[in-house]
């Protein structure tokens, strides 16, 4: 039976440990407390001077989840060290363990950890129970979590180095992420990475300077910029279950070299509009429809995800100033999660599809077809008193869905600032005796302008294909054009 050892961290703190290895990474012998709330890693090699230093300020001066503001929000983001603790001549830290929602609950892999690359493959994700596996908008708003936090990182001046399905555990079922592996963060001129991250995520500029020397002023090493691809690779992947870079294009006869020109200097977008000459060659089994890039394409993602992947997989591909930042997948990401609709196909998956401007709005995943009136809102937002300018931004209408204030004001941003009232929704739609109306939950303000009538709170708008409603009249304010789209 395993023992209960005792070891002392920098600070003086006394912190046991029960003498049983949990887990062993590349670098890491990992062991629970006795409650089993953290775990203390023990690096295996002793760490020099400015490892040590570089510890101190992750767990110190980096430290978001202390914030005493939004502390508590940045805790379910990432597994951030707490402190560290000395063994004689080795080092370790104290980190949370995994939450439970993190360890899978149903089928052959029950109580194993939820590793990323288990969603981000068909062929695995289709092993999974079905409970586990969750739908195409639980994918989508664990891509916005995974974006926030990657965002608070490079906003710090960090960079992971290291982002990949392995380092990012995800669970569809309850829409929870998080980051781990946060003791190794790049400080760019400060602290260098340790690795050059995991296959699948190292930015071609990385693989393709590998050739020169170590610490040649031409070598590329794991920064922000790197960050930013693995990041939308990861996004990428979580969405149509597919590597963008892997096709059929072969560079050279070795695997190994062609594996380094396919993923590094000759990396081509499998999905480049003007060059299909990477596009995946072999007709897919019927378990992974989501290989044939003809039949779900990128484009499924809408209209904003899609101008992101252009920019990463073809501008910035290969000019890393060109990719964009975690913030901007953010905002598209939630633009895009109102652009949703609930599927209603009995044997469909993924649950819901983006809306696609067509006549007649299809799932790509199973086929079904919506049929009937379906409200198209499109808003606009006060710029001056009495003038509103289009934002670039709608909301998809379906049966018990809410209006929330962000959607109410554009000042208001659906981010970790965002405070518990604007958390609450201010009106929900739905479909009542064949017509679809709007009904006022809380917003004081809510007049629809084309009858010129108010719209007292408790009470409902109907929505009809020109209508004009004010949903607030403050700085920021949103009005509404409604768009009866008859399929």
């Amino acid at each position: 039976m395993a023992g209960i050892k005792k070891i002392t961290t920098t600070t003086g703190e006394i912190i046991e440990y029960v003498d049983d290895i949990i887990g062993a990474g590349g670098m890491k012998d990992v062991y629970f407390t006795p409650d089993k709330k953290n775990v203390v890693a023990f690096y295996r090699k002793p760490l020099d001077y400015n490892s040590k230093e570089r510890l101190e300020n992750i767990i110190g001066k980096y430290n978001p989840t202390t914030d005493p503001s939004i502390g508590l929000f940045w805790e379910d983001l990432y597994c951030w060290p707490k402190k560290i603790v000395i063994n004689g001549d080795k080092c370790g830290i104290v980190a949370p363990a995994y939450k439970k929602h993190f360890f899978f609950e149903a089928g052959f892999n029950k109580t194993k950890e939820k590793n990323g690359r288990w969603f981000s493959s068909p062929k695995l994700r289709k092993m999974l129970d079905p409970t586990e596996r969750g739908n195409w908008n639980s994918y989508l708003r664990i891509a916005i979590l995974v974006s926030r936090a990657v965002g608070r990182m490079h906003a710090a001046g960090l960079a992971h180095s290291d982002l990949s399905y392995n380092n990012v555990l995800i669970d569809p079922k309850g829409g929870h992420a998080a980051i781990i592996d946060i003791d190794s963060l790049v400080v760019p001129d400060k602290y260098p990475p340790e690795v050059l991250g995991t296959p699948d995520f190292i930015a071609p500029e990385v693989l393709q300077n590998l050739k020169y020397p170590f610490k040649d002023k031409r070598r590329i090493y794991p920064s922000i910029r790197t960050d930013r691809y693995a990041l939308a690779v990861l996004i990428y992947m979580y969405l149509l279950c597919r590597h963008p870079l892997r096709g059929g294009k072969n560079h050279d006869l070795d695997p190994a070299i062609d594996e380094r020109l396919m993923m590094g200097e000759k990396a081509l977008f499998i999905e480049h509009p003007a060059d299909k000459s990477n596009r995946p060659k072999e007709k897919p089994p019927a378990y992974m429809p989501w290989i044939d890039v003809e039949k779900i394409p990128y484009t499924i993602c809408g209209p904003y995800l899609k101008e992101l992947f252009d920019k990463v997989f073809i501008d910035g591909l290969h000019n890393p100033n060109n990719r964009p930042y975690a913030g901007a997948w953010e905002e598209a990401l939630i633009k895009t999660v109102d652009l949703l609709q609930p599927c209603k196909g009995p044997s469909c998956e993924q649950k819901w599809f983006v809306f696609d401007n067509r006549l007649k709005p299809r799932c790509p995943f199973c086929g079904w077809e919506f049929k009937g009136q379906l409200p198209i809102l499109n808003l606009y937002s006060m710029r001056k008193k009495g003038n509103y300018g289009p934002d670039n931004h709608r909301l998809m209408v379906y049966h018990n869905q809410y209006l929330y204030p962000w959607h109410a004001n554009r000042k208001i941003i659906p981010n970790e600032k965002l405070s518990q009232s604007d958390k609450k929704p201010v009106g929900y739609f739905v479909l009542h005796n064949g017509k679809w109306v709007l009904v006022n939950q809380n917003l004081p303000n809510m007049k629809d302008i084309t009858e010129n009538k108010a719209v007292p709170n408790n009470s409902m708008v109907e929505l009809k294909d020109g209508k004009q409603i004010l949903l607030s009249n403050e700085e920021g304010g949103r009005l509404i054009l409604v768009q009866m789209l008859n399929a």
